[in-house]
């Protein structure tokens, strides 16, 4: 069976509330419903943590598991290099991580144009809203199936 670690990072506990206008109306869970219906027979977990070291952990769990990874870095996309180091690690593993997000970053403000993260991810899925999730787990499912 296929592990799928989708992983988010800061302030996407707040979707459904944080900015409808951009991010739309519906939350993690709603995403978790979601994903689970168009998981087929992979096994998913879904997490979301604003701590840097806890994602970090979870890249490393991913590693040492042999689990895929969906990633939406949020804020650490531009910056953390820590998290880069962290994600190239999964797929110097032979795993697929998938860089996802939300909106489109490069129809939005400058700072969010670069990402520390795209040049280590297997791909990058952008500007679908939660469609970018279910993209990408069909991307993992038929790179593994």
């Amino acid at each position: 069976m296929t592990r799928v670690l989708v992983l988010n990072g800061p302030n996407l506990g707040r979707l459904g509330s944080r900015e409808p206008e951009i991010y739309g109306s519906l939350d993690l869970e709603d995403l978790r419903t979601r994903l689970t219906a168009d998981s087929g027979d992979a096994e998913l977990e879904l997490r979301q943590t604003d701590d840097e070291a806890e994602l970090i952990g979870w890249l490393h769990e991913a590693v040492d598991s042999h689990s895929h990874v969906i990633l939406n870095p949020a804020a650490f996309t531009h910056y953390s290099y820590s998290v880069r180091d962290a994600a190239a690690l999964v797929t110097a593993a032979g795993l697929t991580l998938v860089e996802v997000h939300i909106t489109n970053p490069y129809a939005r403000e400058t700072f969010r144009h670069s990402s520390v993260i795209s040049a280590v991810a297997t791909g990058v899925i952008a500007g679908f809203g939660f469609e970018s999730y279910h993209l990408a787990l069909e991307l993992v499912r038929r790179r593994t199936g």
